[in-house]
């Protein structure tokens, strides 16, 4: 697979001269066409005359120093829960094909328009945002990085999101993350996805999943890369990232939970990933969380997720649960046997595990952990519910710990080239998010070795 340029490269050649926006937008639109590709699956709409368009309202104003930053003209995708002015916004599914055009963008690809960044088209998604797989039976499964004739999954929700940077149909990412969404497909497909803290960047225009766990986040092809646009997502000044030494830095690795059943390439791939870091001076300590125990119980009637989601689609879904995914639907319809009472519970228990996690780490500059206990299972493998289930479950669990103590986490890959994709996460307490990209950044090429 060819190796694509960063943010930071293609800036410093819209700058140059050396290409144009427009020369960007359409290799990327022939990228997304080639029927060889994976574009089919991995959008829903290209919106190929408005993205050009951009293109060349950016290389004008490139032309007479008025580009709105230095990324303008850099052409995204956007993952199709978010709304885009004058589109219909699906969110994976069918069940909204009829819902009005949005009347205006949502906020996240607002920020992304006036930094100038073009929208290339709306990425195809988990149906509802609602696996961390990425199988979507409406709009077809983009096959993921690993093994591609035997077809493995994306991961997901931010499926298509993921397959777009992978294959250079886009250059950058905006996707959504509740339980994993951003961490999970960057982590199949070998590429970086950040979850910030969730404050940070407005849900407004998006569909919901879990109103309390949803986060929005970019995946891209380097640390410093989604840095960028989480800065611009956050409505942040966009500043150079300054890598942290390795040396000196206090990680803690939580062994309740994230380590166990985990896939051999998986351990062997984190195991070096840390001996690596040790090696280069980092204090690695192993730190039981017995918190963590907490989380399972806490989900048992299927916690915010089904909650939320069920408040959000109990209208929709009975008028049109026949057209909806059965696998989605299950999971939404267990929020009806929720009670207020168990709903409060899980509020009051929620804050209570956040401030004893937050003590917990205090000491440490981050947790480090697997992305996901497993690699990208075959497409082929999950037709059975039982085996979906099962690897849904384990692709969801390291990433969901970091969600539920409102944290902010990014996957790195750590797997050496050739090897099959395996993640490592980096998370932090909320309100750590430029730490985080500091000793991502620090660590980034340090763990590949």
């Amino acid at each position: 697979m060819p190796e694509f340029p960063t943010l930071a490269k293609l800036a410093e050649d819209l700058e140059s001269g050396r290409t144009t926006a427009r020369k960007l937008v359409e290799a990327c639109i022939a990228r997304i066409a080639d029927p060889s590709g994976e574009g089919q699956r991995a959008f829903i709409h290209v919106d190929k005359d408005a993205a050009l368009t951009t293109a060349d309202a950016m290389d004008a104003l490139r032309k007479v120093k008025a580009a709105p930053s230095r990324y303008a003209g850099i052409p995204i995708s956007i993952k199709d829960l978010f709304d885009i002015k004058g589109q219909t916004t699906r969110a994976g599914s069918r069940a909204l094909d009829d819902s009005d055009p949005a009347e205006h963008d949502a906020a996240a690809v607002a920020r992304l328009r006036m930094a100038g960044f073009v929208v290339i088209g709306r990425t195809n998604m988990t149906e509802f945002a609602y696996s961390g797989i990425g199988i979507n039976p409406h709009y077809g499964t983009p096959k993921g990085a690993w093994n591609r004739a035997e077809g493995h999954v994306p991961g997901g929700s931010s499926s298509g999101a993921a397959v777009s940077v992978l294959d250079g149909m886009a250059h950058g990412a905006l996707g959504t993350d509740t339980g994993g969404s951003c961490r999970i497909p960057a982590a199949f497909n070998g590429i970086v996805g950040y979850k910030p803290t969730q404050r940070r960047v407005p849900l407004d225009g998006s569909v919901p999943l879990s109103f309390s766990l949803d986060s929005i986040g970019p995946l891209a092809r380097s640390v410093s890369c989604c840095a960028i646009l989480d800065a611009v997502l956050a409505n942040e000044p966009v500043t150079a990232l300054k890598p942290r030494p390795v040396r000196g830095m206090r990680l803690a690795v939580p062994t309740t939970i994230a380590l166990d059943d985990l896939d051999a390439e998986v351990a062997e791939t984190f195991e070096r990933a840390l001996k690596s870091l040790a090696d280069h001076g980092a204090i690695i300590e192993r730190i039981e969380m017995a918190e963590f125990h907490d989380i399972g119980p806490m989900n048992a009637k299927g916690g915010f997720a089904a909650s939320e989601s069920y408040a959000w689609h109990r209208y929709l879904i009975s008028a049109k649960g026949d057209v909806y995914d059965p696998r989605v639907a299950v999971r939404i319809m267990r929020g009806e046997a929720q009670s207020a009472a168990d709903y409060i519970d899980l509020l009051n228990e929620r804050r209570s595990l956040i401030a004893r996690v937050n003590a917990r780490i205090a000491p440490y500059d981050a947790l480090v952990l697997p992305t996901t206990p497993n690699t990208p299972p075959k497409i082929a493998d999950l037709a059975d519910d039982k085996a979906f289930t099962r690897e849904n479950i384990r692709a969801l669990r390291n990433c969901s710990l970091i969600n539920m103590i409102d944290g902010c986490a990014i996957s790195l890959p750590a797997h050496r080239q050739g090897d099959v994709p395996v993640g490592l996460m980096l998370a932090g307490a909320g309100g750590s998010d430029r730490r985080i990209f500091e000793l991502a950044a620090g660590m980034e090429a340090v763990i590949r070795v």
